[in-house]
């Protein structure tokens, strides 16, 4: 598992699993989003958490179809499905490969991103910790997807349209939780907590729906 951990992280790494364009497209996303909005500063740092959250989401899609789909070219795939390691656990190997190439660089840049888009010292850190827990749950949940997808010329957009729907509970509790931080209407404590018990939800799910995809796809 450690050995499939590395060697992915290393492909997403070197620029050929397509981690790289998922960063650059995070950067652009919440860059342009001053122009659009104009030099309204109260209303950026109200909406700034959650297009941090929407551009971390998109990105991620970004990154997922080419999760199992490369593997299933080149014959890789087959070989896993065939060796000793558990499938779920091959799954969260790559899963793990893909969220530390794709988006841990998210989470890291999200602070000064968020200076951007006027978001005060508390919005920040908040912002950048519910992602650092959020994110994990959107890559298991886009696993699925793409495992789904693995098998199919052009699924990429199959990713996305299966993958949206369930990521929207991570996105809303991810926002609620940054805004509780900064508010006082809302607690931080509630969505947060909530949003922990996705990623772990789904770190359970995840694996074992994308391996009975990934086998039946094989079958």
């Amino acid at each position: 598992m450690g050995a499939l951990f590395r060697r992915d992280l290393a492909l997403l790494l070197s620029g050929s699993g397509g981690g790289a364009p998922g960063v650059v497209f995070f950067l652009a996303v919440v860059a342009v989003i001053p122009f659009g909005v104009g030099p309204d500063l109260q209303l950026l740092s109200r909406i700034g958490p959650a297009f941090l959250w929407i551009g971390a989401l998109l990105s991620t899609l970004l990154s997922l179809d080419r999760l199992f789909q490369a593997d299933r070219e080149d014959g890789t795939l087959d070989l896993l499905l065939a060796g000793p390691l558990p499938l779920p656990l091959v799954v969260l190997a790559k899963s793990a490969a893909l969220w530390v190439a794709s988006c841990l660089p998210l989470v890291l840049a999200a602070p000064f991103l968020g200076l951007l888009l006027a978001l005060p010292p508390l919005a920040l850190g908040a912002t950048a910790l519910t992602l650092l827990v959020g994110t994990p749950a959107l890559v298991l949940i886009g696993a699925v997807g793409a495992a789904v997808a693995a098998s199919l010329p052009r699924g990429g957009v199959l990713v996305s349209v299966l993958t949206l729907p369930l990521a929207i509970p991570v996105l809303i509790f991810g926002v609620a939780a940054t805004n509780g931080a900064i508010g006082d209407l809302a607690p931080f404590r509630a969505p947060f907590l909530i949003l922990c018990a996705l990623t772990l939800f789904y770190g359970v799910l995840g694996p074992l729906a994308a391996a009975l995809a990934l086998r039946q796809s094989a079958d």
